[in-house]
């Protein structure tokens, strides 16, 4: 057990300390002042910028007027233009980490029972429980950029998010990747079942393709995933929707120890390294947990059972991927094409012109590849 980072900034009466909190594994600003409804937004973007940590002592609304503002004139900087779509993907990542580091530089005091001590400020203590565990006893320092999005989580796991391909919400916890997306959803709804015995769902997260397995009447499955919050967010989901005696989650890098006649896997797209804990849905690091799926699936299948990739071609039309490079590594695991369903991307960034990825993300295509041992 590591010992948790330490803030230190200074008071009228002395130096104050507390704890630091960062799901991010970002580390504490090394230098930190006071600010307050006085603080102006010119003033606090300059400090922002330059990396200090503003410790707010004000009202808490007035605090997050305060970080509306800064990100304004975040978003009034020109944007560099990539000569290629990698070039483009690759300012992006850049600018998405210096807007992060800057706009996490405001921060909000928490008391030992993750109370906010701040004027007009919100009951966040179950907020805080469900994402950082019970309170210690501790005051703590968070930045107010995580707080928010503690905040936002906690609503998308009180109201659900609604997928109409199973008439039903799912509630997704803190951390866990949130189906908003229903392409590779509706992938899996509408391509044909091979077996209705049983099935594997490879890194569930939220438990959603587990659910909608379940639905059409598959028999048995078991769900995996390696990460704590995913596992207790499939166990919710499977309960609340009638499933838990159907579905059997199980904490596993990757594949049970057993075959199954259909193996199903929504791996992470982008093969680029996650700035955060947080981005681990959406990157994969040399696409470590697609070639994992695609070189452990035949050992998992029983004879004549599919394996479903379920993948967006994003990181091809980005240049960080070729669709050569993912036809070689099928065939170098000992697998053939059995078919391919198509979907095309409904997600408002695909019209978006004005967004830096604008080229890449109009020409994505999601599609589940229906994948069989030689």
């Amino acid at each position: 057990m590591t010992s948790p980072a330490i803030l230190t900034w200074p008071e009228a009466d002395g130096p104050r300390s507390a704890r630091w909190r960062s799901e991010a594994v970002v580390p504490p600003p090394k230098r930190v002042v006071v600010a307050d409804d006085r603080t102006t937004a010119d003033s606090a973007y300059r400090l922002a910028c330059e990396g200090t940590g503003l410790l707010w002592h004000g009202d808490f609304q007035n605090a997050r007027q305060l970080l509306q503002a800064v990100t304004r004139r975040l978003e009034r900087k020109p944007r560099k233009a990539g000569a290629t779509p990698l070039d483009a993907f690759n300012l992006h990542r850049q600018a998405q980490s210096q807007r992060a580091r800057t706009l996490g530089m405001i921060l909000i005091p928490l008391d030992a029972d993750y109370g906010i001590p701040l004027r007009r400020a919100p009951d966040v203590r179950q907020t805080c429980t469900e994402v950082y565990g019970p309170a210690t006893g501790d005051a703590s320092v968070v930045s107010l950029r995580e707080l928010l999005g503690l905040i936002g989580a906690h609503e998308w796991r009180k109201k659900g998010v609604e997928i109409p391909a199973l008439g039903e919400r799912i509630y997704p916890h803190y951390g866990v990747f949130s189906p908003v997306r229903g392409e590779y959803i509706d992938l899996v709804a509408r391509t044909p079942l091979p077996s209705l015995d049983s099935a594997f769902d490879v890194g569930t997260g939220t438990g959603v393709l587990a659910v909608l397995l379940a639905k059409r009447g598959v028999k048995q499955i078991v769900a995996t995933d390696q990460d704590a919050r995913a596992l207790a967010c499939a166990r919710d989901n499977l309960a609340r929707l009638g499933y838990a005696q159907q579905v059997e989650v199980v904490q596993a890098d990757l594949f049970p120890d057993a075959r199954a006649p259909l193996v199903v896997c929504n791996p992470p797209w982008v093969p680029a390294r996650p700035a955060s804990p947080l981005e681990h849905a959406v990157y994969d690091p040399d696409s470590r947990m697609l070639l994992g799926f695609l070189n452990g699936l035949a050992d998992h299948l029983t004879p004549g059972g599919e394996g479903w990739l379920i993948i967006s071609d994003f990181a091809e039309h980005l240049g960080l991927r070729t669709r050569e490079w993912l036809l070689a590594a099928i065939d170098n695991a000992g697998l053939t094409v059995a078919g391919r369903e198509d979907i095309r991307p409904r997600h408002p960034k695909a019209n978006d012109k004005s967004d830096p990825l604008y080229a890449a993300r109009a020409a994505e295509a999601t599609s589940l590849w229906r994948l069989k041992a030689r």
